[in-house]
C-alpha cells in the first residue's frame, strides 16, 4: 500500500482531527469523533484520502484521461503480450514491467506504488466501462467498508 512517513501522516490526521472538532463542536478528548467524520462527514482518514487519490489518478491513467508520461506506467496485464496467459489477465490488475523498482521503495524496503494500491482493489472497481464519477463513488464506498 501506500506509506508516507507516520510522522507526516500523523500531523495531517491531527489536522483533520482539529477540522472535525470545529465541525462537530467537541473538545479534543470527547469519543466518537472517528465515528462522526465516517458517519457524519463522510471523511476518510488520511491513510485512505492518499489511496483514493492513487487510485483516482490510475483510473485516469487508464482511461487516457491523464498526461502520457503516466498512462506509460499503467500496463495492464492483458497489454503486455508475454504476460497474458496469466489469471491476473482478465482481473484489471496492472504490471509492473516499467516500473523501476528501486526507486519505488520506501526507506523500509516496501513497496510504494500505485499500481499496488490498484491492484488490491476489489475486480468490481477495476470495470473498465465504469465512468470516473461512478468510480469515484464505488471507491469510496469501498474504503468505508474496508473498517
Amino acid at each position: 500500500m501506500i506509506e508516507a512517513p507516520k510522522k507526516t501522516i500523523d500531523k495531517l490526521q491531527r489536522v483533520l482531527n482539529a477540522a472535525a472538532r470545529i465541525v462537530s463542536n467537541t473538545r479534543k478528548h470527547d469519543r466518537g469523533l472517528r465515528q462522526f467524520r465516517r458517519r457524519e462527514l463522510h471523511w476518510l482518514d488520511v491513510n485512505d484520502r492518499v489511496r483514493f487519490r492513487v487510485c483516482v489518478q490510475v483510473y485516469k491513467c487508464l482511461h487516457n484521461m491523464a498526461p502520457g508520461y503516466l498512462s506509460t506506467l499503467c500496463q495492464p496485464v492483458s497489454s503486455v503480450p508475454s504476460r497474458r496467459h496469466l489469471r491476473l489477465d482478465g482481473r484489471g490488475q496492472l504490471d509492473f514491467h516499467c516500473v523501476n523498482l528501486s526507486m519505488a521503495r520506501t526507506g523500509d524496503g516496501r513497496l510504494s506504488t500505485p499500481i499496488l494500491s490498484w491492484n488490491s482493489l476489489h475486480d468490481d472497481l477495476k470495470n473498465i466501462n465504469l465512468s470516473l464519477q461512478t468510480f469515484k463513488r464505488h471507491l469510496k464506498t469501498f474504503f468505508f467498508s474496508s473498517y
